[in-house]
């Protein structure tokens, strides 16, 4: 594009008619009562409260600009019937106003389902249709019981992937290539949570710093897919061809039984704060869209400047649009809600879980299908609230993350140096679904998004590898990202080279990936951990679109491993709970889980509070009789002495075939796995776990060998 409104003498084309819609955006024209039905002509509308006049400014069928008078004005929207405006052309608001500069300025509309940027800087929406030929695509359907969540980043995930031509590296096409489809199914992944793919724009600090918004969470276009993740071809061929390969991505992920969820960011946008430009939701109506105090200064929730307000029905009906836009054109299967509570804040800024726009998701006929995940927090007053969210949705599991990293990685560094480490009874919590953070919203184990990393913080690796943070290439002199990671370096800050110290780390990730994988509830895997990847202690690479952030496809000794025990972890997982009801465990009186301490018979009341408590075997059964498996998980530093499930343990489950049941040592984290795998042994018999690790036991009566792990 290289045209402007500041540029030539656009044509002034007449009003065809007036329309009575009351949507923002662009549709077909319809026959309207009290219209003219004029034939290639489109109904555009525009909410737009702070504005006298509203222009829209366009390319006709030949490329000449052409502005129109939107002469409609139905309670605080703009509207008009427009004449010529085709798939294909760019167009945007001109708009006029007492708060606007000189005569006027040029602003994009919320609802562009595409956004370009002509030789000038300026941002346009482009006309674009829907069509496209899906060829019977149907979602996966993927119960949340059977669900293992990936979180990756398009452009991360195929930037360096040997087996994508390199013309489709980072982009949508390389992220549904066979090569990229193919691991995440060795990892027994179901679902793909990809990070923003809203059109965003970088930040103004980040612009001056040379850095760009590698992350995304900065939208400003909420139904419009970002330009750059598609191939260099499709972005030649324009806006449609763009949407096309996103589209072709989705189509070919749900080929493969993969779902696609969408991390979004309703939250804010990149408008910024009030000292920032303008694009679009602040000239059209800055009151009505943004969340403002008593003295009319933003109010900010985000972090970011500004608030979106879901306090107001345009907000509200924005949002409303834009999901059912990504689930009825391209067939997404979920969302992952950035800063979810900002959603949920009512006319006097507190969050309800009754708020409308999360009740009406619920009552939506479309939106109610599909996945819905609250990040649980944001940064206003009373900002936290895992757990409150309805019934309709999974909260990300904080409380996981913390407790997992506080027994494994910084429990162990407590240890090491001769103190004291957390007991095992809020590892059991989480194990067993943190019941006590979902029962009091009447939901179950299931609602927990359990994750350790996200992309927001720490890797696995770098948890195990560094004390503390490392974000100097980031240009903030080391201020940002969390200081509080709950990490261990095992001696060393950062790559060692020492193989003890390497072994040691593997040993803790490989627990924490093992935890991850057999816990109750929704395991989410970061991108990048199963290969052992590394930031080099950057807890927020948001800016790095480089080698730090990339996946390295070419993992070292370390990367190597920890891949082979997460395929056998996930293999395990999806044996030992194949039997297990979708709320789990049901009822007190029929709960499937037992623990039991080390000598095999269930936990006294005195050890769970006992602060030197760091093992406990976990027994799990199922409704038909079946014990499914035991895992023991030892946080102690030294080998112990256990017993294995005493008969008298076993007789709730197999009450005629507890004496004669035996267990076989499948699987674990301790160094000498390899020799002692395939061990057999009795119930009540005596064995030894290694210190800090995690053994698996599969059941053997009846005798069952349907799933063989590495």
């Amino acid at each position: 594009m290289n045209h402007s409104p500041a540029t030539g003498t656009p044509r002034r084309e007449p009003p065809v008619g007036e329309s009575t819609a009351l949507v923002s955006g662009i549709s077909a024209a319809v026959p309207v009562p009290g219209a003219e039905a004029v034939d290639d002509s489109v109904n555009v509308a525009v909410f737009a409260p702070d504005l006298e006049s509203v222009d829209i400014h366009y390319t006709d069928p030949s490329g000449q600009l052409v502005v129109t008078v939107l002469t409609g004005h139905t309670g605080q929207t703009h509207h008009g019937l427009v004449k010529a405006l085709r798939p294909g052309a760019s167009y945007a608001f001109w708009a006029h106003g007492a708060d606007l500069p000189g005569d006027g300025q040029l602003l994009l509309d919320p609802y562009a389902r595409a956004i370009v940027e002509d030789d000038d800087g300026a941002l346009w929406g482009v006309h674009v249709s829907e069509d496209f030929d899906w060829g019977g695509d149907a979602p996966p359907l993927v119960p949340w019981r059977n669900t293992v969540i990936y979180e990756a980043h398009v452009r991360g995930q195929s930037m360096l992937h040997p087996d994508v031509p390199e013309e489709l590296r980072g982009t949508y096409a390389g992220m549904a290539h066979p090569s990229v489809i193919a691991h995440l199914l060795s990892l027994g992944v179901t679902a793909v949570e990809l990070l923003p793919i809203h059109f965003h724009l970088d930040e103004p600090h980040l612009q001056d710093l040379g850095l760009p918004n590698y992350w995304g969470y900065n939208t400003l276009g909420f139904f419009a897919p970002h330009g750059d993740y598609a191939s260099a071809a499709a972005r030649k061929a324009g806006p449609a061809a763009v949407r096309d390969e996103l589209k072709g991505m989705i189509r070919l992920l749900h080929q493969a039984g993969l779902e696609v969820i969408l991390d979004v960011v309703y939250n804010h946008t990149a408008e910024g704060g009030a000292d920032q430009k303008t694009y679009s939701w602040r000239g059209l109506g800055n009151l009505a869209y943004y969340r403002h105090d008593e003295a009319g200064n933003y109010v900010d929730t985000t972090g970011c400047g500004n608030t979106l307000d879901f306090s107001t029905l345009p907000v509200i009906e924005m949002a409303l649009a834009s999901l059912r836009h990504w689930v009825a054109d391209y067939h997404i299967d979920g969302f992952r809600f950035d800063l979810a509570v900002t959603l949920g804040r009512d006319e006097e800024n507190r969050f309800t879980p009754h708020h409308p726009f999360l009740e009406a998701l619920s009552a939506d006929p479309l939106l109610s299908r599909v996945k819905l995940i609250a990040e649980p927090w944001d940064v206003g007053f009373d900002g936290w609230q895992t757990g409150r969210f309805n019934g309709d949705f999974a909260d990300w599991n904080d409380g996981y993350r913390d407790t997992v990293r506080e027994f494994w990685v910084s429990g162990r560094g407590a240890l090491d140096g001769g103190g004291q480490a957390p007991n095992v009874a809020r590892l059991a919590s989480v194990l067993a679904g943190s019941r006590e953070t979902f029962a009091a919203s009447g939901r179950g184990p299931l609602a927990s998004i359990n994750l350790v990393t996200a992309h927001d913080g720490f890797s696995l690796r770098d948890l195990v590898s560094h004390d503390r943070k490392h974000n100097e290439a980031n240009g903030e002199s080391n201020r940002d990202g969390s200081d509080d990671n709950r990490s261990y370096n095992h001696g060393v800050e950062g790559m060692s080279g020492d193989e003890a110290i390497d072994e040691a780390r593997l040993q803790t990730a490989s627990n924490v990936m093992g935890t991850l994988l057999l816990s109750l509830g929704v395991p989410m895997i970061t991108a990048g951990d199963e290969f052992g990847k590394t930031q080099r202690g950057n807890n927020n690479a948001y800016c790095q679109d480089n080698e730090l952030s990339w996946l390295d496809w070419t993992p070292d000794a370390f990367g190597e491993k920890i891949l082979r025990r997460t395929k056998a972890f996930s293999k395990i997982r999806r044996e030992f709970l194949q039997h297990q009801p979708f709320v789990y465990p049901t009822i007190a009186e029929s709960s499937y889980l037992l623990w039991l301490n080390a000598e095999g018979v269930p936990m006294r009341q005195e050890e769970w509070t006992d602060g030197g408590t760091r093992l406990v075997q976990l027994l799990m059964g199922s409704a038909s009789g079946s014990i499914d498996g035991l895992i023991i998980f030892n946080g102690h530093l030294d080998e112990q002495q256990i017993r294995l499930p005493a008969a008298e343990s076993l007789k709730d489950f197999r009450p005629s075939e507890a004496a004669e049941t035996s267990f076989e040592l499948r699987y674990g984290t301790a160094t000498d796995i390899k020799i002692r795998q395939g061990t057999v042994l009795t119930a009540g018999d005596q064995d030894f776990v290694q210190g800090n690790s995690i053994s698996v036991y599969r059941c053997e009566a009846p005798r069952s060998r349907s799933v063989t792990t590495p």
